[in-house]
Formats: structure tokens, sequence, C-alpha cells
């Protein structure tokens, strides 16, 4: 996936958060700004492109406060649909947040 084509879908307000994930961000205390804020200053760090689902990525960003956020996203026609959003745990990833712990 390309990430340009991603923050552009973002900005333009063509995406949509999967609907089985929409309760475990309100959990989680992640807003659609701070998923925005994400995207839009983030990087791919892995990219899975025979998800069978559909191809699909992991972008980190930060939002405008630094708090960190891993969203997996797929993009579908003309939108990209965010799968689900977390803040990356130190027990699985490096202290870079861009490597898993092996």
């Amino acid at each position: 996936m390309i990430l340009e084509e991603i923050r552009q879908k973002v900005r333009r307000g063509r995406y949509h958060i999967s609907f089985t994930h929409t309760e475990k961000l309100r959990r989680r205390q992640i807003t659609v700004k701070e998923l925005e804020e994400a995207i839009s200053k983030g990087e791919i760090i892995e990219d899975y492109p025979h998800d069978p689902r559909r191809a699909s990525c992991l972008v980190l960003g930060f939002t405008h406060v630094g708090r960190p956020l891993h969203l997996v996203c797929s993009k579908v026609e003309e939108e990209v649909i965010i799968i689900t959003a977390y803040e990356p745990s130190l027990d699985e990833w490096e202290e870079d947040l861009r490597t898993r712990r092996k």
C-alpha cells in the first residue's frame, strides 16, 4: 500500500473504521482525531500484501501530544478502512515501536 494515498483519503474523509473494532477503540480511548493525526505523520512499518481478508499495512504514527499509535489500514475501492488501532506495548515491540520483539 502507498502511504501518501492513505493520507490523502483520510484527509478527504474517504475512510471508515471497521465496525468490529469501534468498541475496542472506545475502550482504548482512541479518538477519530488521534487516528487522523497518527496517519498524517505516520509511516508504514509492516506490509501485509497477502492477508487473506485483503491487502493491508501497519502504520506507526504519533498524535500531536506524542502518543504512539499502530493502525492497521486497508484500501477498498476508493476508501481506506482502518481495521484496528492500538497503542503499541513494549512487551511486544522494541523501544523504536517499529520492530517486533522476538
